[in-house]
């Protein structure tokens, strides 16, 4: 019935890592069994990702695996494409990020510019849809790029630093805004009392203040984070984030009032508005769900995903409780790391989810469906000894809103990650 629930169109690595965590469900006490299937487990995962060993693979595509495609395709165009991608990337696993670059540049632009040139309501609807569902992907191929300052090898270098200030505007993005608010700002604070994306002092199980919470963010930010460098002393950040965003605004503006106000509407507002409605969404489903007693560690203010839409088509995003840990380490190793660190994520009492999605962590907390919440969650640790309506009320907890009392017996003065202080990275 376990192994049932397990999604066939699931990466290789999250079959893998579902594999062991349902083996400890069905047999909690038998450490022998799972200390060796593990090692198995993570020698796969190590020869996925080694490019000596034979049974390497690199990423090219997220729709589909090499399996999925027909021999013809696979040995006349996908490999030679391939051959030649591994040199663009910096990583031979990362063919992904070419084919995304080279399919923005193809699809995204060229439909801009013929929007502006001859606009069609179908066109502008067609374009909208397919940044939307664009979006995702973008960004979180971004989000490896801001964290790692790039994708692609040092010969490639101009292309690198150029494609994300021709991309960013057509794919909902404000310049570097991304940059300065995920790596220098909420890595930083972790979801903790200064960070201005934390879920804390929300009621992370209402509608009400889960508005308030997008609201915010919607409205202010382009005014918070500047402010937010200024009382952390860094005045270069404030007006580096400040001028950025305040200049978008402007160009998004001037082609809207002077340019072509229908074309600009489908081509930069609704995509961003849709970006930044996304992200908070999100966000608030990587940090609903936070411990009430230790609210400041990493396997306890955030939550693993076992997903297709989260790893599969976002690069392992489901991993963000590892990504907490090491926002520098490389994509395909999340679940490597997921096994390798197993104990500590147990220990840490981590939560991990399969068959959800952020979105829909977001809903179904919105719904207070705890006992959905409940089915998806895969027990490790002493949650193995629980009962779904245990688990669904242990869930229940973390929800609840951080007073400012709360906040000062939990957090010490200027909590910032350390882990995310370490690893936050330059640019």
């Amino acid at each position: 019935m376990v192994a049932a629930s397990i999604d066939p169109y699931l990466t290789r690595p999250d079959h893998v890592v579902l594999d062991s965590l349902f083996h400890d469900v069905q047999y909690p006490f038998n450490d022998h069994g799972s200390t060796s299937i593990d090692k198995d487990a993570i020698a796969q995962l190590q020869a996925l990702n080694d490019e000596k060993n034979v049974d390497f693979q690199p990423t090219v595509f997220t729709t589909w695996d090499e399996k999925d495609l027909p021999p013809f395709v696979n040995h006349y165009f996908v490999k030679p494409y391939t051959m030649w991608a591994k040199k663009v990337v910096r990583h031979p696993t990362d063919v992904v990020f070419l084919t995304h670059i080279i399919t923005y540049f193809l699809v995204s632009v060229p439909s801009a510019i013929l929007l502006f040139c001859h606009f069609t309501w179908v066109h502008g609807v067609l374009h909208a849809i397919w940044s939307l569902w664009s979006a995702g992907s973008f960004t979180l191929m971004m989000h490896n790029h801001i964290h790692n300052n790039g994708v692609l090898s040092k010969s490639w270098a101009w292309l690198d630093c150029t494609f994300p200030y021709i991309l960013e505007p057509l794919m909902e993005h404000t310049w570097d805004s991304y940059y300065y608010h995920h790596v220098k700002h909420h890595h930083v604070e972790g979801n903790g009392p200064d960070d201005l994306s934390s879920t804390l002092r929300y009621q992370r199980d209402d509608l009400f203040n889960f508005l308030c919470y997008v609201g915010r963010f919607l409205f202010l930010i382009w005014l918070e984070l500047p402010l937010y460098f200024v009382r952390k002393g860094k005045p270069v950040l404030a007006c580096k984030s400040g001028t950025t965003e305040l200049l978008n605004y402007l160009l998004l503006y001037l082609v809207t009032t002077r340019v072509d106000s229908k074309a600009s509407t489908f081509v930069f507002l609704i995509p961003f508005i849709q970006l930044r409605l996304g992200l908070m969404i999100g966000n608030w489903g990587q940090h609903a769900l936070v411990d009430e007693i230790e609210p400041d560690s990493d396997f306890r203010s955030s939550i693993t995903l076992i997903d297709v839409p989260s790893n599969r088509f976002y690069f392992n995003d489901g991993y963000h409780t590892a990504h907490h840990l090491n926002p520098r380490r490389h994509w395909r190793d999340q679940p490597l790391h997921f096994l390798q660190q197993k104990e500590a994520y147990c220990n840490g009492r981590a939560l991990v989810f399969h068959n959800i999605d952020y979105l829909m962590m977001t809903v179904k907390l919105l719904q207070k469906d705890y006992e959905y919440l409940a089915k998806c969650l895969v027990p490790i640790g002493d949650q193995t000894l629980m009962s779904q309506l245990e688990i669904a009320a242990m869930l229940r907890t973390k929800t609840k809103r951080f007073t400012e009392e709360d906040i000062a017996r939990r957090f010490k003065p200027s909590t910032t990650a350390p882990s995310a202080r370490k690893w936050s990275g330059k640019k």
